[in-house]
């Protein structure tokens, strides 16, 4: 798969892992599990390149005597989300398309 298709999925992935509320590291990576295998090191890239575009936000709290990062998700990341599915249709169609068997037209 082309990594800056993979990239932009992956990205939307973690903001609707987030779309409902406030999370973290692990939970998001739980929350996503049964849909797509994530590392920590791939989320936390992710999640530092969405806060750069202000798609999400952080605050850092104790946990347990831990300190720990929250995120929750911005308006520009919640329009991303809703742009992705505009853009899905979009990718369908061409799906579509690529996979139709011969019509019988030739």
């Amino acid at each position: 798969m082309d990594i800056q298709l993979k990239r932009g999925l992956l990205d939307v992935c973690v903001l609707a892992a987030i779309k409902d509320g406030e999370s973290y590291g692990y939970k998001i990576i739980k929350d996503m599990k049964p849909y797509i295998e994530l590392s920590e090191s791939t989320l936390y890239t992710i999640l530092k390149r969405l806060e750069s575009a202000s798609m999400l936000t952080v605050r850092t709290a104790e946990h347990d005597g831990r300190l720990r990062k929250y995120y929750r998700i911005t308006d520009r990341g919640q329009k991303r989300i809703n742009d992705f599915k505009q853009e899905w249709q979009e990718i369908v169609s061409i799906y579509k398309f690529v996979t139709k068997e011969g019509d019988g037209n030739d």
